[in-house]
């Protein structure tokens, strides 16, 4: 499958490839990857799929996702990456890391670990809401939000969803997303990662404090997989750690992605005196 993507940087320099989250957009991460293309990275960010503006699919789980990530490395003839994702993303560049480990350079793992999740109320309260609105009988985005407002009354979830609207013609909006593909298949994107492989190089786990995504108990499988992880807390942020903490969280991947060791201890002490780290 052939994904669209946005890109930033020069070829040649170390390439990062992101990965978003379930109901996410290669839009949520275009901030932070023109931050790190101008630290001398080339950035890829795809849209993977059933989301943004790739293609749609009934085959939606995390054996198709990876493949699909492998088919983009081969595509765009990039060598050694840095993988981040975030949520679904992040379960997608593990499994990647841990089969694949010779074409990976680190990894940055936001806010999700290797086991099976419970099924999350929250996922089918997002796609009942958006399924809810007639898009035929709105004029505006601000409508769209407010029939959204009823049933997701978080306006930054609201605005995170809202990425995935867009103007079809005049009068007329869309929904980017797959949204029957992915409803029919969200079991699966809870499923977890069930191997004795392991991924030696560099990895990092961005934990946010205030999310129960990565709990104490699920450190040691962590370990045992990655056993050159980190694990680290940025704290007051909730599953959206990147949206809601992006100055730390821009500070601590940049530094662990650059190398620098200078800082990234010093991102890395000023966050343990925030919340501690593990």
């Amino acid at each position: 499958m052939q994904l669209f993507h946005r890109h930033f940087g020069e070829k040649g320099d170390q390439p990062v490839i992101i990965l978003h989250g379930i109901f996410g957009i290669s839009d949520n991460w275009v901030t932070y990857g023109k931050r790190l293309a101008m630290e001398g990275f080339e950035v890829f960010i795809p849209d993977q799929r059933n989301h943004g503006q790739s293609p749609h699919s009934e085959n939606f789980n995390y054996l198709a996702l990876t493949d699909d990530l492998f088919d983009f490395i081969d595509e765009h003839g990039i060598e050694d990456p840095i993988l981040l994702g975030h949520s679904m993303g992040g379960k997608v560049v593990m499994r990647f890391a841990l089969e694949n480990p010779l074409l990976v350079s680190k990894l940055i793992v936001v806010d999700i670990t290797l086991k099976t999740y419970g099924s999350r109320k929250q996922h089918k309260i997002i796609i009942e809401a958006m399924q809810s609105v007639d898009l035929t009988k709105v004029k505006s985005r601000r409508e769209v939000d407010e029939l959204l407002a009823s049933r997701i009354p978080e306006l930054r979830i609201r605005q995170f969803i809202m990425k995935n609207l867009y103007r079809l013609e005049k009068d007329r909006f869309e929904w980017r997303i797959n949204i029957k593909g992915i409803m029919e298949n969200l079991d699966q994107l809870f499923d977890g990662i069930e191997t004795i492989s392991k991924f030696e190089k560099p990895a990092l786990f961005v934990k946010g404090g205030a999310s129960d995504y990565i709990l104490l108990e699920d450190y040691g499988q962590i370990r045992y997989n990655f056993p050159n992880a980190e694990i680290i807390t940025i704290a007051d942020a909730s599953h959206w750690v990147h949206v809601e903490a992006p100055e730390r969280f821009y500070q601590l991947t940049m530094g662990f992605a650059s190398g620098n060791p200078t800082w990234y201890e010093k991102v890395k002490k000023k966050l343990k005196n925030e919340y501690g780290t593990a």
